[in-house]
């Protein structure tokens, strides 16, 4: 397979980042009730994303729970949620009591189908999640046409899309909420923390009271007008944030050239297929770069090629995500509170999903954070892992 290969660490942090910390050390205000780094930081990131209004809270997951309910799902409602995606998604709908509810993806894209969505609508519908997975948005027109049309909250799940637009705007705030997560891998990070955006005062002014203990805005201490939970970030994640939302932009722009490099470099690969350009995506966030090879799916062939992509120094090569509407807990969870409420739950029938689920490959964002040189070095590294693999004997299908 040649030389091992060196790929960026991630984070990317220095003397920035040190000096906010401390800088809220020394302040001794280190929750955000009594100081001003959260705000400031939600307005920054508001900003960032052309919202009006930016609630920070403990994570991306949570996030998804708390747009959730600021939009009014509760017991017995049903989200739709795509099937590939981070469990959170659906356990999101979950945990305030609603019933995650699946519609197939786009196997060009792996994202949401809207026509699958519409299909899916029933009389319990209440909101639609929609992920834009990898970075890339998903197609807000039609589902935001979908939500007027039929009367459906829209959340845009964009944990992995910090700095994406659709069509000029970036995403976050065309639904009527969106989510980001700032975990670990995430593109902008504190090791872990969320965000939920809005255009909507009085959303906003709900998410506020959710990640706030029932508290409103410019209220005591001890008025509860609401039932919320505790989410708040802290200062010194708030403080991190600050410095990572300034890197961005430069850092985004190498990831960028290096995805369209790459790109080009695959796109006259033997079985390779990459999502097809479109003209509505003005950004993309790139957070992963996913390719699939249909002929990786026999047995032992994906398994073969990350392999050797491992002994070549590129481990965090993934096979990405497993079918999440076969998820034994998730449809258990569902059962339960469709049974206990004497409703159906509808059958998942997501067969694309089922497909792209065991021959696609993700590429982590800091695999598009090296230079020209390594980023030509790896797409001969996939490519002969591909080949070599799609060469090689097909193993004997599990019994």
């Amino acid at each position: 397979m040649g030389d091992h290969i060196m790929m960026p660490d991630w984070p990317e942090y220095g003397d920035d980042e040190a000096k906010a910390l401390l800088e809220v050390l020394n302040s001794g205000k280190w929750g955000s009730t009594s100081g001003d780094v959260v705000a400031t930081f939600e307005q920054e990131f508001a900003e960032y994303q052309q919202a009006e209004h930016a609630v920070c809270l403990a994570n991306g997951t949570l996030a998804i729970a708390v747009a959730l309910r600021a939009s009014g799902v509760g017991i017995g409602d049903e989200v739709i949620v795509p099937p590939y995606t981070f469990i959170a998604t659906a356990s999101a709908a979950l945990f305030v009591g609603a019933v995650p509810v699946f519609a197939d993806v786009d196997p060009d894209t792996h994202l949401l189908d809207p026509a699958a969505v519409e299909a899916a609508i029933t009389e319990h519908t209440k909101a639609i999640v929609v992920v834009h997975l990898a970075g890339r948005p998903a197609d807000m027109d039609a589902f935001t046409a979908l939500g007027a049309r039929h009367g459906l909250a829209v959340i845009e799940d964009a944990a992995q899309a910090h700095g994406a637009a659709y069509k000029g705007r970036p995403v976050g705030a065309i639904g009527d909420l969106g989510t980001f997560s700032f975990q670990s891998s995430k593109n902008i990070t504190a090791g872990e923390g969320g965000a939920v955006l809005t255009d909507s005062p009085k959303l906003a002014s709900a998410l506020y009271s959710l990640v706030n203990v029932g508290r409103v805005p410019g209220g005591g201490w001890y008025q509860h007008e609401v039932v919320g939970y505790n989410l708040r970030l802290t200062e010194f994640q708030a403080a991190i944030l600050r410095v990572q939302l300034r890197r961005h932009p430069r850092l985004q722009e190498i990831r960028e050239r290096n995805a369209r490099l790459l790109t080009d470099l695959l796109s006259d690969v033997d079985g390779v297929r990459l999502a097809p350009d479109d003209p509505a995506i003005t950004a993309h966030g790139r957070h992963l770069f996913m390719l699939r090879v249909p002929a990786l799916a026999a047995p032992g062939r994906r398994e073969a090629a990350l392999k050797s992509l491992a002994a070549a120094g590129l481990d965090r090569v993934s096979p990405g995500y497993v079918p999440l509407h076969r998820n034994a807990a998730v449809l258990r969870e569902a059962q339960a509170i469709t049974d206990r409420l004497g409703q159906p739950y509808p059958e998942p029938n997501c067969p694309n999903a089922d497909q792209v689920c065991t021959d696609t490959l993700w590429l982590p964002q800091t695999y598009l954070l090296g230079t020209e040189d390594q980023t030509q070095t790896l797409a001969t590294t996939l490519t002969t892992a591909i080949t070599t693999a799609l060469a090689g004997p097909v193993a004997d299908a599990p019994a």
